[in-house]
């Protein structure tokens, strides 16, 4: 019997849509942050989606740093997770679920930059282009009555998208151990965070709150699923898959955010909004194509 091979087309397609899960879970943090978890506790809930699930990974893995990575695991640690939490839900309380999302479009742009200063690409006209039009797009998705903005939840969401940019960044240019699995390498990153969430929660939340059934289940599918289980694919799709083309699949996060907003908690999407969708759409599409460069050994 003939064996069945995997084409490199056929692979890199896997890879990517493994790699989309974790956008399209994040989509749904605005919803379960808003209708689930104790108000005024960003922190925690941070500290909640991050800690616990790095903990279980390492129990399961049994593999710690070595060496330099002690360092590197920490600082990916509190950008990708860290930092980048807290923010995250600052702006899911603050801002309808839709604009909140909305904010972290500027992270492709910001990685395509960051890609030229750290990582010596060259720079691509094509991914600013189109990570211009990803911003235009999912601005669009919230332009109407029910978009709010609160100036505090506006800078946490720009926030959040760029320490994540700088996170996800620094992730491709020191890429992963090469005896180091994706689940691993995804808990020393969240057991990191949440250890540096820790004293920062309870030094400036204080106690924490209550926590009943609908809390509880908030918290579990933030952290096994939003957190483990997504971040596992997203550290693996930024080692295997162009850094610009991860990024811009974030795009998928406001968009599964706003669908959610319009069919759970009654938000409008008009014909501004479904064009924004389009928009929002090309740009993640053509993230995914590297233009043939003019001159060989031009980087995209």
């Amino acid at each position: 019997m003939k064996a069945l091979t995997t084409t490199p087309l056929a692979a890199g397609l896997a890879g990517t849509a493994l790699t989309a899960f974790a956008p399209v879970v994040w989509g749904t943090t605005y919803v379960v942050t808003t209708e689930l978890l104790p108000p005024g506790h960003p922190l925690f809930a941070g500290l909640m989606r991050a800690l616990p699930a790095g903990l279980i990974a390492l129990a399961i893995t049994r593999t710690l740093p070595r060496g330099t990575w002690w360092l590197k695991a920490a600082a990916l640690g509190v950008l990708n997770i860290g930092m980048f939490f807290p923010l995250l839900f600052l702006a899911a309380e603050r801002l309808p679920g839709g604009v909140a999302a909305t904010l972290g479009a500027a992270q492709p742009l910001l990685v395509a930059i960051l890609a030229v200063a750290v990582l010596r690409q060259s720079p691509s006209a094509w991914r600013f282009a189109w990570g211009i039009v990803g911003i235009v797009g999912v601005g669009l998705v919230v332009i109407g009555p029910a978009a709010g903005f609160d100036l505090v939840g506006v800078f946490a969401g720009l926030g959040g998208a760029a320490t994540m940019a700088l996170g996800v960044t620094l992730t491709k240019r020191w890429g992963r151990p090469a005896d180091v699995g994706p689940t691993a390498f995804a808990s020393w990153q969240l057991t990191a965070g949440g250890l540096f969430l820790l004293p920062v929660t309870f030094l400036l939340e204080g106690a924490p709150p209550a926590i009943d059934l609908n809390a509880g289940l908030g918290y579990l599918w933030l952290g096994l699923i939003g957190g483990l289980l997504a971040y596992v694919l997203w550290f693996r799709g930024i080692t295997s898959l162009p850094v610009t083309s991860v990024a811009v699949l974030g795009l998928l996060s406001p968009m599964v955010a706003a669908v959610l907003g319009a069919a759970l908690l009654g938000q409008s999407l008009g014909l501004i909004q479904l064009a924004g969708f389009a928009l929002a759409l090309a740009s993640i599409v053509a993230g995914q194509i590297t233009p043939k460069a003019k001159k060989e050994g031009v980087v995209r």
